[in-house]
């Protein structure tokens, strides 16, 4: 579902400045097309894993650059295995 910046803010219950500082360090990546943003529901659940990392854990601005970024890699390496399972089911048909 994609959802505008107001919709996403509703969803996420952050405010404006804070998501458009999130924006700014790129922990979050909008949809952008015919110069409108648009959010989706991983994007909400990336804002609502960023404030529990922050006021529930306590990380600071530094550790979520580095928690997301280790997050990212982890989920980039699944894909590339997921792919790699079924190319490797594939050639042995």
């Amino acid at each position: 579902m994609r959802m505008t910046k107001q919709e996403f803010l509703t969803s996420s219950g952050i405010q404006l400045q804070v998501l458009e500082f999130w924006l700014e360090q790129r922990w979050l990546i909008p949809d952008e097309a015919a110069g409108e943003t648009h959010f989706s529901e991983i994007d909400v659940a990336r804002a609502h894993l960023i404030r529990e990392l922050k006021e529930g854990l306590g990380a600071n601005d530094a550790g979520i650059d580095v928690i997301l970024h280790l997050l990212d890699q982890v989920h980039g390496l699944r894909r590339l295995l997921a792919e790699l399972r079924l190319q490797m089911g594939e050639d042995r048909d």
